[in-house]
This record gives structure tokens, C-alpha cells and sequence, in this order.
């Protein structure tokens, strides 16, 4: 009962306070931990929680969820197609956020433990406040927040990817480069081996269940997957936040990635609430009090260091002056993966209690100031542009253009061995998974089987068999891919020098190749290692000679692509993709931006030309979606409607006028609302009523009056429905549908004239 009681307890409380916030225009995100300080045993002068150790448990649940959901928002293809600008912004800027953070924490003589926490937190702006800072002040169309969101993106994995590192590092309780090397590997392992694994099979379950698979089912088989995830990593010995993470990106590349998000939104938003309600409830007031210095410095850390480094970062990935201020002052500030990290720091027992009350209080200061940093990024430009001479700032726009490469400038060799070394990290990789699974599971069982007469050389001969089959398709695909490549063909008529390297890149794979089978001969067998050898090599050229092996591995690669793709192809088909030359555009200054157009705008029911958004504001519209509907370039009498998603190209100004515009040109509430009550109400026209003789399309009850005839009275029950051209005769029995005031008009009229 404890439980339900601390539950209300918690969502009206933090129902109050976010309303309470959103009417000052602040993040939720703040409100629930102002929520949890309320409700915490800290205030003595509030009701408090009693079972806190429930709520930690729904908490932990919360951050499972929170990160599924930012899984489900994450694209391995998108980080990708950023390039290696977004790569190194987010590596500059968490790198040095780091070393500031260990180096405050060892200025205020705190423990090594938490100095790496606390350098973990400072790393890790937040997304959320970031994004709805962006969203408040007009600025998410403009082109500098796409690239902060590039780079909160990046953030977000290398947060993951920090989370599982620390932990390792506190189970061993003296980090070295060594743990550090051997986290990150097994991180690189389990994160291929489950993307491949689970774009390979996912997609196929839900393709082939499609038709079954309603809302609410759609729900349990998504959280069910997302809960499976949680308890493998749990069990390989990672968190279950980095599972749920992993299952999200794979549900993100399927069909059905938009309708998952829709339907866990809420489940996420209810956990969320909890997990960050739970982080306010950790607040001691006395803390705040004791630690007033180190908080103090740790503000004008997180401030002075993103808007110095975190612009540096951006102007060394290729960024302007100007452009990368504007992206490094946006980026000041701490939010939920802080949190997240402190809390696995207490939950480890590694950190000090004083530590997560500085980072809330820390979080909660830096978010209030995240606006008035966006909006000083300018005046501070300004400021450096006067203030520093001419040649350091042609020097740092020469520092800003270093970075700057395309796929144009890679060689052939580079191509050719980086799609080598990734094809035989994949094909490595699931080789392995294969071969520890039948060792793990299938050999023992194939030893029970064996009778009590018999000898148990058979099983293993089975088992190896099996193994050498299922991962045949692998090594084959490991040893002949990109071996008739255009890169491999160019570079063996390019020189004769080139041939001997291409025939090592092959002998090498080959090599890999044989060393998988000589494992498992040698793991079953006893044979000398040169029968051992020979056998693995001659099974090795039988694999490449294999036109059947090579239709089978052709078969699963296509699967896994189609798979993998599947969400774009679907994307591309209803018009959510955004077109291919919006990067031309960039180039010139200009890029695309949508707009939602809402329902009580008042340019829905115009058409395009009376809303003149070239004349006015200098955009071109060149396509709207309509549910599944899209409509490219579409003409002058195109007419908007509610809901509709216009894509537009202009510059930043010019799109933040149109959306500004857009988001205030609306219709005003109703001051009347409770005047437009629909009633129905029977009248009997009169002998004198100027509707005897009329027609009902004469009468003006529609057009003069805004009522509506439901039909003429004949006996007690039945009511006629009468033609446009029905006469009315004095004595008609007829019911109106209308406002009270319209009904009154038609009331009043009748009787005037029957006087």
C-alpha cells in the first residue's frame, strides 16, 4: 500500500510543478526534480516518501526506458552519413570537459573515484533542454542546431558506451588503460554481433507477424524486446540501460520504427517522470549549503569551458568563427545523462553521497541560464571580431577549413582496405558468436545423447560439422568480398607494383579463415597440427570454389541490406525522406526545414498564392506531406490544410521568419465558446410566418439564419426528412438544429409576423 500511496504522492506533486513550469516556459525536466525535492524526506515540513527503495526500483526501470526510447531516435546510417565533423566536435568537446572536470575535483582534494564520475558528467550536455531551448527561442530550423544536434547525437552513444566503461572501471577500483582497452572491445564486439544478429532476424519477425500485430500488441512485443536486451547485456556484463539502448537502434532501422515510438511514448514519459522525480528526491538542502563553493565553480567550469572549447570543437571540424560560437555557447549546460551517470556511481557504491546533489543543483542552474548563453553567442562574436586583429581571424578561418574532406579525396587503397577490415570485423564476429554458441550449448547436449556402448568422437564430429556449415557462408563471404571490387580492379591494371599487396589482402582473409576452422578441429580433435592445417586449408579453397556458398552468403547479405534498409525504402515511399540535394544546398547557404502548419492556423483553407510566402518572406515551398500523401512542387492554387508538413528552402533568416510567422499568424480562442451549445428545438410555423409559401432553400434557416431542418413532425414518433424544394404551409410542425442565439432569431421573426 506504501507503494500506491508514494506513487500518487508523486505524480500530483510533480503534476502541480510542471504545470507550474510550463506556464513559466521552463523544462518538465526541471519540474520533476523540483517535484522530487518536495516529496523528499530532506523537506521536513512536506509529506515525504515512505518506500523509497520501490521508487528506486521504478526509477531504475525509468532509465531503461529512457533509453530505448533514445535508441529508437538514434540511427547508426545517420552517424554515418555525418562524416567525420560531427565525430570530432563531440571527441574535442568531450575530451576537454573531461580533463576540466578531474581537474576541479582534484583541486577540492575529492577522491579519485569521484573525479572520473564527475568528469563523465561534465562531458554530457543534454539533449532535451538543448532541443527544447532550440524549439522556445525559434532557432531548431536554423543550421548551427542542426549541427549541435549532430554532435548531442554523438553524445548520447559515447555516453552509453562511458556508462559501461565506468562500470568496469568501479568494479576494478583502479582504472588503468588497460581495463579502459578492454571495455571499449568488448563493447565493439557485442555491439556488432547484436546490430547484425538483430537487424538479420527483427524485421523478418515483425515482416511475417505484420498482419497479426495491432496497437496493443505492437506495445507488449516492443517492451518485451526491449526487456530481453535489458537482461542479455545484464548477463554478458554490461547495464541493462546499454541493452535497452542496443534494442531501440535496431527497432529504429525497421517499418515499424515510428509507430513504436508513438506507442512507448507515454509508458516512457510515466517511468521518466518517476527516475527524474526520484533524482530531486536526492537533494539535501544542507549539502547545497556546505557544498555553495564547488557548485559555484563547477558553473563557470561547465560555462567559461563549452563556450571556449566547445567552439574551438566545432571550428576544428570544419566550422566558422561565428557558426561554431553560436554551437559551442548553445551546449553549456548538464542534464539527464549526468544524472544517469551519478546515479550508476551510487548504485556502484563508488562515489560520495555529497556528489549527486552538486550535479542536480549544477544541472538545474545551468539549464535556466542555457537561453541567455544561446542568446550571448552573437554579442560575443561581435566582440572577438573587433577586439583581435585581422590576421587571427583569417587564421582561424584557415584552422576552421582543415577538416573539410570528401569521399573524392580517398584513394582506392583506403576505400578497398577500410570495406575489407569492416567485412572481416562482421563475418569475425559472427563466426565467433556461432562457434560459442554450439560449443556452449549444442556439444553438451550431443555428449547426453551419446549411448553408453558408443564412444563420444561422433558428437564431436557432429558438433564440428554443424559449426563448419553454419559459419561456412561467413568465412567464404570473409575471403571473396571486394575481391572483384572496382577499387580491387583499378588498382590491379593500375600498376603491376599493386598486384602482390591485393594477393596478400586475400591470403591474409584466407589466413583468418583457416584460423577459425584450425580452432575448432583443434578444440574437438587431437590431430597433429599439420593434418590440422592441411584439412583447414583444403576446406578453405573447397568454400571458395563453392558457387552453392556463394549464393547462400549473396542470400543473407541481401536480407540483412534489404533489412537494414527498410526503413528508408518505407521513408521514401510516403515522403519523409529529405531529398538528396539539400547538401548541395548547404554549400550556398542555404537548406530545407519543415514546418508542421497547426490546426488553429489561419492559413489553412488559403491556397499558396494568396499566402505569397516568396513574396513575403523569400522561401520556396517545394513539397508538402499530407498524411501518406506527398505533393512536390506544388502549385499557386495548392490549398494548405491543418497537419499539413511543408518543406521549405531558405536561408536562416528568412526560414525563421516563416516559421515565426506560421506560429502566430493563428486563430484566437473563441471568447464565446459556451454560445456555440447546439439545441434542437421544434417550432410550428405560423399562419402569418413569412416561410408559408416558401421553399426550405428559400426560408434562409441555412444560409440567413445558420440553422438546420431535420425534418418535418408527422404523429408523435416519426419525423419526415423533407427535399430543398418542400413548400411550408401554415400549421408545419418542423425541427431546427442551431445555436440558442440563431434559434431565437428564427423564434422572434415567426412571431413577429404571426402578431
Amino acid at each position: 500500500m506504501n507503494l500506491v500511496t508514494d506513487l500518487a504522492l508523486i505524480l500530483i506533486v510533480a503534476s502541480i510543478v510542471t504545470l507550474l513550469f510550463k506556464k513559466l516556459g521552463q523544462p518538465l525536466v526541471l519540474g520533476y526534480i523540483v517535484a522530487g525535492f518536495l516529496v523528499s524526506p530532506n523537506m521536513p515540513y512536506t509529506m515525504s516518501v515512505v518506500d523509497k527503495t520501490s521508487i528506486q526500483t521504478w526509477a531504475d526501470i525509468g532509465v531503461i526506458f529512457l533509453l530505448f526510447s533514445l535508441g529508437l531516435d538514434f540511427s547508426f546510417k545517420k552517424i554515418l552519413k555525418m562524416g567525420m565533423a560531427p565525430v570530432i566536435a563531440a571527441i574535442s568537446i568531450i575530451f576537454s570537459m573531461m580533463v576540466l572536470g578531474l581537474s576541479v575535483g582534484h583541486i577540492f582534494g575529492w577522491s579519485n573515484m569521484d573525479c572520473i564520475f564527475l568528469a563523465g558528467m561534465l562531458a554530457m550536455s543534454s539533449t532535451t533542454i538543448i532541443y527544447k531551448a532550440f524549439d522556445d527561442m525559434g532557432l531548431r530550423q536554423q543550421r548551427f542546431a542542426s549541427l549541435v544536434m549532430s554532435v548531442l547525437i554523438l553524445e548520447d552513444i559515447l555516453a552509453i558506451i562511458m556508462m559501461v566503461m565506468l562500470s568496469a572501471i568501479a568494479s576494478g577500483q583502479n582504472p588503468n588503460g588497460g581495463q579502459m582497452l578492454e571495455s571499449v572491445l568488448q563493447i565493439g564486439f557485442f555491439l556488432v554481433l547484436w546490430f547484425v544478429v538483430g537487424i538479420f532476424l527483427i524485421p523478418q519477425f515483425l515482416r511475417s507477424t505484420r498482419k497479426l500485430i495491432n496497437d496493443e500488441t505492437m506495445v507488449i512485443i516492443a517492451i518485451g524486446l526491449c526487456c530481453l536486451m535489458a537482461v542479455i547485456s545484464t548477463g554478458v556484463g554490461f547495464s541493462s540501460a546499454f541493452g535497452a539502448f542496443v534494442m531501440g537502434s535496431i527497432l529504429a532501422e525497421t517499418i515499424e520504427a515510428d509507430k513504436i515510438i508513438r506507442l512507448v511514448e507515454p509508458v516512457k514519459n510515466l517511468f521518466g517522470a518517476v527516475f527524474f522525480v526520484s533524482v530531486g528526491m536526492l537533494v539535501d538542502p544542507k549539502i547545497l549549503v556546505d557544498y555553495a563553493l564547488p557548485i559555484a565553480v563547477l558553473i563557470l567550469t561547465i560555462l567559461i569551458g563549452q563556450g571556449i572549447f566547445g567552439s574551438l570543437g566545432f571550428m576544428l571540424s570544419g566550422q566558422p568563427l561565428r557558426t561554431a560560437m553560436r554551437c559551442g555557447f548553445s551546449m553549456a549546460q548538464i542534464g539527464e545523462f549526468a544524472f544517469i551517470i551519478a546515479s550508476l556511481g551510487l548504485s556502484l557504491g563508488v562515489i560520495s553521497n555529497f556528489l549527486y546533489p552538486v550535479v542536480v543543483a549544477v544541472s538545474v542552474i545551468t539549464t535556466f541560464i542555457t537561453p541567455y548563453m544561446i542568446r550571448a553567442a552573437e554579442p560575443c562574436y561581435e566582440l572577438l571580431e573587433r577586439k583581435l586583429p585581422k590576421r587571427w581571424l583569417r587564421r582561424l578561418s584557415r584552422i576552421s577549413g582543415n577538416h573539410q574532406t570528401t569521399a573524392a579525396e580517398q584513394s582506392n587503397w583506403k576505400k578497398l582496405l577500410s570495406q575489407i577490415s569492416l567485412y572481416v570485423v562482421v563475418y569475425s564476429i559472427l563466426s565467433i558468436a556461432v562457434i560459442v554458441i554450439m560449443f556452449a550449448f549444442f556439444l553438451p547436449l550431443a555428449h547426453k545423447m551419446t549411448p553408453s556402448w558408443g564412444k563420444e568422437w561422433w558428437a564431436d564430429a557432429l558438433c564440428g560439422l554443424l559449426t563448419v556449415m553454419f559459419i561456412s557462408p561467413f568465412l567464404r563471404a570473409m575471403v571473396m568480398k571486394k575481391n572483384h571490387s572496382e577499387e580491387f580492379r583499378a588498382l590491379w591494371t593500375e600498376s603491376r607494383v599493386n598486384r602482390l599487396p591485393l594477393l596478400f589482402t586475400v591470403l591474409i582473409r584466407i589466413a583468418i579463415a583457416a584460423t577459425f576452422l584450425f580452432y575448432i578441429i583443434n578444440h574437438l580433435g587431437h590431430f597433429k597440427n599439420a593434418v590440422i592445417i592441411t584439412v583447414a586449408v583444403v576446406a578453405v579453397v573447397l568454400m571458395i570454389m563453392s558457387r552453392r556458398l556463394k549464393r547462400r552468403s549473396i542470400k543473407l547479405e541481401r536480407v540483412f541490406v534489404n533489412n537494414l534498409r527498410s526503413r528508408e525504402i518505407e521513408a521514401q515511399v510516403h515522403g519523409r525522406r529529405r531529398p538528396l540535394f539539400e547538401g548541395r544546398l548547404l554549400d550556398r547557404d542555404i537548406h530545407i526545414s519543415e514546418f508542421d502548419v497547426p490546426e488553429e492556423s489561419e492559413w489553412a483553407g488559403k491556397t499558396l498564392q494568396q499566402l505569397q510566402s516568396r513574396n513575403r518572406f523569400g522561401v520556396h515551398v517545394s513539397s508538402i506531406m499530407r498524411g501518406r500523401q506527398r505533393i512536390n512542387i506544388p502549385r499557386g492554387d495548392t490549398v494548405v490544410f491543418p497537419g499539413d508538413r511543408i518543406q521549405a528552402i531558405g536561408n536562416d533568416e528568412q526560414l525563421a521568419q516563416f516559421g515565426k510567422a506560421m506560429k502566430n499568424e493563428t486563430i484566437s480562442d473563441d471568447p464565446d465558446i459556451e454560445k456555440r451549445e447546439m439545441k434542437l428545438r421544434k417550432i410550428i410555423v405560423a399562419p402569418n410566418s413569412s416561410f408559408v409559401g416558401k421553399t426550405l432553400q428559400q426560408s434562409g434557416i441555412r444560409d440567413k439564419y445558420g440553422c438546420m431542418l431535420i425534418g418535418l413532425e408527422e404523429g408523435k414518433e416519426n419525423l419526415t426528412m423533407i427535399s430543398p424544394s418542400h413548400v411550408f404551409e401554415a400549421g408545419d410542425e418542423i425541427w431546427l438544429v442551431g445555436e440558442e442565439e440563431n434559434l431565437e432569431r428564427i423564434i422572434k421573426r415567426n412571431n413577429e409576423l404571426t402578431n
